[in-house]
């Protein structure tokens, strides 16, 4: 029964039991006390117990009312606030929520120690906003790049870094701005955001960000194969020098180096190149040799050769041997490593 049902019965009950008993009875009755007396009709005092009770009945009605209210809406509110902890915990955040229930509480603190995901099944619930929130993650995780305002995705969580590849794999311009400040993003970012200017942009860009990045020996593998391929936009001998040099290249990596820039360069470029880095650096000598020997230059190669021990680039001296005898082989003919 509702609490208007019970004070309108109620009352119907009281004027019913004031009408029939002053009916019955009209007269008075006094009470003396402490030298204090009070008259009253006599239906007063038999309707004065039923309105105290009446009165205190509904007090406690409302008072127990407000108390149920007070806890189904925060039964209400926590049913929302968990929703949202669910959203927090999917978007990687930190944010720890207030709940007036109990156990809305131990249940919150309970997925806050496991790590939830959405899956690739189709995902549906009564809460709208969280069907979004999925929904975009989902997004993300396909290679999408989604707006991250809603979301307000964390910079430093998994999911924020994901959505700035996609978009820079998306948005290849972004990629080059990514690269004119590539000291505020990551190294992982950083690395996504020199392959896709590498692959989609010309050299003329390439050499105006590419000083920005730390290279790694895979990223400069790829630099020296595009320039390579654009020879007449390309890198100078003084960058191809300061690049190898940065990365410690080995006797190995630069004699590699000079096989593939063997067909991409012309003669002179390809000997000027390989003869400013053995000049800086000894450890390329073998690769400089290669060179001579596939240009075919045996005297200049006999003469730098002389000036050093018999027992250092033997294979070399093997290789000027057997042309000298008549036999025609290159480094690529024998085993180098």
């Amino acid at each position: 029964m509702g609490l208007k049902t019970y004070i309108g019965f109620s009352l119907v009950l009281l004027i019913a039991v004031g009408v029939s008993g002053y009916a019955v009875q009209n007269g008075e009755y006094e009470i003396s006390a402490w030298g204090h007396s009070l008259s009253l009709p006599i239906i007063a005092w038999v309707l004065a117990p039923a309105v105290v009770l009446f009165v205190f009945s509904v007090l406690h009605l409302m008072f127990y009312g407000s108390v149920n209210y007070c806890k189904n809406r925060g039964f209400d509110k926590d049913e929302l606030t968990i929703v949202e902890t669910i959203k927090s915990i999917l978007l990687q955040k930190d944010d720890k929520k207030k709940f007036k229930t109990l156990g809305y509480k131990n249940v919150a603190s309970i997925l806050n120690q496991f790590n939830i995901d959405v899956k690739d099944s189709a995902f549906t619930s009564s809460n709208e906003g969280l069907n979004q929130v999925v929904s975009q993650i989902k997004d993300i995780k396909s290679g999408k790049h989604v707006n991250e305002k809603p979301l307000k995705l964390k910079g430093d969580s998994l999911l924020a870094k994901q959505n700035l590849i996609n978009k820079i794999n998306e948005q290849v311009d972004y990629a080059v701005d990514i690269l004119k400040k590539a000291t505020q993003f990551s190294p992982e970012v950083v690395r996504v955001a020199y392959f896709n200017v590498l692959e989609n942009k010309s050299m003329t860009t390439i050499k105006k960000v590419y000083n920005n990045v730390i290279l790694d020996k895979e990223m400069a593998l790829k630099l020296f194969l595009k320039d390579i391929d654009n020879t007449d936009f390309g890198l100078s001998k003084e960058e191809v020098l300061k690049i190898t040099k940065s990365l410690n290249y080995s006797k190995e990596e630069y004699v590699t180096l000079a096989k593939l820039y063997k067909d991409g360069l012309t003669p002179d470029k390809l000997l000027q190149l390989f003869e400013t880095i053995s000049e800086d650096n000894e450890i390329a000598m073998d690769a400089y040799f290669y060179v001579l020997l596939e240009l075919e230059m045996i005297d200049k190669t006999k003469e730098i050769l002389s000036g050093y021990p018999d027992n250092e680039f033997v294979i070399f001296r093997a290789l000027l041997d057997l042309k000298d005898a008549g036999k025609h082989y290159s480094v690529d003919d024998l085993t180098y490593i």
